[in-house]
């Protein structure tokens, strides 16, 4: 058999398997499996397996230390105290709660990250859904999908605006100038799009007036950390230093402090991380190496190319639309590697670009697989005894993405 074709079937099978789960075995079971396959069959040299999973170092000390605020934050009391400020201040209307946690989403995504909103606001917006008698699962919703409408604000607020961009990430200024509108349009037609599809869930009235609860001190030090965490990204950022590490760093010197204030033992907080999630990244960097190894980018480059001479603002509209519905199919972090790799063979303009990451980013609202940060908010409501099937996230999210997604690149193509 064509080697080049079986290295394209191993990676479907294993993409097929990351999003439907056969066995309820974790994603990350399908992806390592895909990767090592390519590796034992000798379809990847084991060396340049080396050297893809490599290239995801930031990726993973980026997600390591969100995960370790997150889990900081949930064993100190931090989201309970959340939950009852949002609940309170919703004064008895699930509509409004549903408001707050979105204004709630907006900010942690723009600041914090995309992952940020999967990783420490879901388990908040769970308590607080839990605290107001609420369905929890419009206000979970909230989490997964603000997570990639928000996620093009600033050059932070998604890793895989890094990865697309690279080392040529454009300043803070360019960036706001180039995507201020479309994000805006992004963040409010996903409003409006989810809420209506949640209506019927959003009705009557829900607890209020909830008696209050003090933050514990380990709990204001877990406040603090996500704080200064987010700061601190803002500031590396503007000087295009890569976020992996003062993640880590950061994450790690919180829950220090916590755990030498309590004297405890890292165990079980080490025990409760999703470590599933680092080999998941690492086996999708593997396949997106086998990818460009068989030629697939230089056959997309030269397509691309030959799309932007005929016509810009087409090929902008078509790339951002065909990389939308693509991070589905592979997950947005591995395309947005592809969609790098390809403008930059392409040598594509601006425009091509920027329409590219908004499909990368934005595009992933389609189904559970599509980015990151959706698998990771999985991951966070499944511990918390829910769970949403890929069909009834498609439903929701055909209804979401599309028409944000055609105001946000439209947006951007013509301005």
């Amino acid at each position: 058999m064509n080697p080049i074709f079986m290295s394209w079937g191993i990676a479907a099978l294993a993409t097929a398997g990351v999003i439907t789960r056969p066995f309820k075995w974790p994603e990350a079971v399908w992806a390592v499996a895909g990767a090592l396959l390519l590796v034992v069959l000798g379809l990847l040299p084991i060396t340049q397996a080396l050297q893809a999973v490599s290239k995801g170092a930031d990726v993973y000390l980026f997600l390591f230390g969100m995960m370790v605020l997150s889990e900081v934050g949930r064993r100190e009391g931090l989201f309970d105290w959340v939950a009852v400020l949002a609940v309170n201040h919703a004064k008895g209307s699930p509509k409004r709660l549903f408001l707050l946690v979105y204004l709630v989403g907006v900010v942690v995504t723009t600041f914090l990250s995309n992952d940020a909103a999967a990783v420490v606001l879901t388990p908040a917006v769970f308590a607080a859904a839990k605290k107001a008698g609420s369905k929890p699962l419009p206000l979970l919703f909230v989490c997964a999908f603000i997570a990639n409408a928000a996620s093009f604000v600033l050059p932070i607020s998604n890793p895989a605006n890094l990865v697309l961009y690279g080392n040529h990430t454009p300043a803070l200024g360019p960036w706001m100038a180039r995507f201020i509108v479309p994000s805006v349009l992004s963040i409010v037609a996903t409003y409006f799009m989810l809420r209506w599809s949640q209506r019927h869930d959003l009705q009557g009235t829900c607890e209020s007036d909830l008696e209050e609860i003090g933050l514990s001190p380990s709990g204001q030090v877990a406040l603090g950390g996500i704080g200064v965490t987010a700061v601190v990204l803002l500031i590396v950022s503007a000087f295009d230093i890569q976020l992996g590490l003062p993640t880590a760093i950061f994450g790690a010197l919180t829950a220090a402090i916590v755990l030498i204030k309590e004297r405890s033992s890292p165990l079980p907080l080490m025990k409760d991380i999703s470590w599933s999630i680092l080999p998941l990244v690492a086996g999708l960097f593997v396949m997106v190496e086998m990818l460009q190894q068989t030629g697939v980018i230089a056959l997309l480059a030269h397509y691309v190319q030959a799309a932007t001479q005929r016509h810009e603002v087409a090929s902008a509209a078509t790339a951002g639309g065909v990389i939308a519905v693509a991070s589905n199919f592979m997950n947005n972090l591995p395309a947005g590697l592809i969609a790098s790799s390809t403008a930059m063979l392409a040598h594509s303009p601006e425009r091509v670009i920027d329409a590219l990451l908004i499909g990368v980013d934005l595009g992933p609202n389609l189904s559970i697989t599509g980015s990151l940060a959706t698998i990771l908010w999985l991951n966070a409501i499944r511990r918390e005894g829910e769970d949403v099937s890929f069909m009834k996230f498609l439903k929701v999210g055909a209804v979401v993405m599309f028409p944000a997604l055609i105001l946000a690149i439209g947006a951007r193509i013509l301005i």
